[in-house]
């Protein structure tokens, strides 16, 4: 069944517009799961999915991280970063600290709370992704990683190209 992004490529008959039809079927896959992430999240552990992507950034920093820094790992404004740390701060699952050597530069930091509540809340992710693909056949999901994996090294090829000649054109 397509859905509205799939149906955006129109009725293209065998192999035309292939790159368009599959970068439209990735996103509505990727769509499609988010969604189901995002609610189960929300019911089980009252987070959202971008809460929990700073989390996530967060647990593999122990020292913690700059908030630019986490701005940019999340791909979330600088702004609304700010929001988010905060209703985490709120929650007791993450401090604030500004640097001893620069007292304008803010770091975030999982709190031991943080931390356990994070470790529950990846273990029930993990769970959460298994189940929804628990019907695939694992060749065919090693198989896919494989693909996609060549496509985002196309794609990052292309576009490093792309920011060298943009960085020439300054």
């Amino acid at each position: 069944m397509l859905n509205d992004l799939e149906l955006a490529a129109g009725d293209v008959q065998g192999g035309g517009k292939m790159e368009l039809r599959l970068w439209l079927r990735l996103l509505s896959t990727t769509k499609l799961i988010s969604q189901e992430l995002r609610r189960r999240l929300r019911i089980e552990f009252n987070v959202t999915l971008p809460q929990f992507d700073v989390l996530a950034q967060l647990h593999r920093e122990p020292d913690g991280l700059r908030l630019g820094d986490l701005s940019q790992r999340t791909m979330v404004t600088n702004g609304n970063i700010t929001g988010l740390v905060e209703r985490l701060e709120t929650d007791g699952l993450l401090v604030r600290e500004r640097l001893r050597e620069d007292r304008r530069v803010t770091v975030a930091r999982l709190t031991e709370h943080g931390r356990s509540e994070f470790e529950r809340m990846a273990h029930a992710h993990e769970s959460w992704l298994k189940e929804l693909m628990r019907d695939m056949d694992p060749e065919v999901l090693t198989s896919l990683f494989s693909h996609v994996s060549e496509i985002k090294h196309a794609a990052l090829t292309r576009f490093a190209a792309t920011d060298e000649l943009d960085g020439a054109l300054d």
